[in-house]
């Protein structure tokens, strides 16, 4: 119990941890924090975007109701800004942050391939599938072939394919 009361990544509320303006290791993590920052602005400014879209086609579509004006600009507009904030103080909590600089030191460790290697897989992989369809292709004909002897001896025969 003691240790996880002198973890630094556990001290603290959520609303005091959101209100909060300091970065948590502001230089560590910083490439990963970022992308994960920029991912979540963007999806979360497309959700308002998409939002304002909806509340001006509902009004000018003939919705009903009596026209907001400019809030139906705000509205989303302030969404969209409480998001950023979100996201910015999401990524500075001290358990998302250590989790994403984590993250980082991880990917740094990985060993990528070349494009040359990326390339060859995918030529084997792209010859293993074409191969085993081909292969499947000729055991359902043997076994169509097997087990349907009349449609097997008109096609030989030159006779066509005859009904039942």
């Amino acid at each position: 119990m003691a240790a996880m009361q002198n973890n630094p990544a556990r001290t603290g509320s959520l609303w005091g941890e959101m209100l909060s303006v300091t970065l948590y290791k502001w230089n560590q993590g910083r490439v990963t924090r970022q992308v994960t920052f920029a991912a979540l602005v963007v999806i979360l400014g497309l959700g308002g975007f998409f939002l304002a879209r909806e509340i001006a086609g509902y009004y000018e579509g003939g919705g009903g109701g009596r026209d907001l004006g400019v809030v139906r600009y705000l509205l989303p507009a302030a969404m969209v800004a409480l998001a950023v904030w979100v996201s910015f103080r999401l990524v500075n909590l001290p358990r998302f942050a250590e989790f994403l600089i984590a993250v980082e030191a991880e990917m740094a460790k990985v060993s990528w391939p070349t494009g040359h290697e990326v390339f060859r897989s995918s030529a084997v992989v792209i010859f293993m599938i074409f191969a085993l369809a081909f292969l499947l292709a000729a055991f359902d004909f043997f076994w169509w072939f097997l087990l349907h002897p009349r449609e097997l001896w008109s096609l030989i025969t030159g006779g066509g394919i005859s009904g039942p």
